[in-house]
């Protein structure tokens, strides 16, 4: 197996220090590159690094307090309609959750091999999220993975 994947843990446990815009623009970099149905890209990513907007981020998380402690916190968005569009009900429902997906696995494991860590979340409330972020609702948040450096 790939060391990548070995290296890969569940963090919730983040130092201070922020995250290189050279490392982001790598992680996003990897997440754009992920493989989408039909490529459309029905995925639009959010990166957060607002203080106030993360510790808002980890109350819409049900409390979980490492969302805010991460400096960067990518918000992973599903665009149903686009992916509708060409794949009607299956593409709404199902491919354009899938693309959103897709790339946030690839943004971690870019983090991982930047030295980074990370944690998946999709434990949260989608409406307050929706709030948050000033969504529309042609924009559906499915994944949050807060990123940084381990603890």
């Amino acid at each position: 197996m790939h060391e990548i994947f070995q290296k890969r843990k569940s963090t919730r446990g983040f130092i201070p220090k922020k995250i290189e815009k050279e490392k982001l623009d790598e992680i996003l970099e990897a997440a754009h590159s992920a493989p989408s149905a039909g490529n459309l890209k029905a995925r639009e990513i959010l990166a957060v690094a607002d203080e106030r907007t993360r510790e808002r981020l980890a109350k819409a998380a049900f409390g979980q307090d490492f969302v805010a402690e991460a400096p960067l916190v990518l918000v992973f968005l599903a665009l149903p309609k686009v992916s509708a569009q060409k794949y009607g009900e299956r593409g709404r429902d199902l491919y354009a959750i899938q693309d959103a997906t897709i790339a946030a696995s690839f943004a971690w494991l870019q983090a991982v091999d930047l030295g980074l860590s990370g944690c998946w979340v999709g434990a949260f409330d989608e409406e307050e999220m929706r709030n948050i972020l000033n969504l529309d609702d042609e924009k559906r948040p499915v994944a949050i993975l807060p990123i940084g450096y381990a603890d």
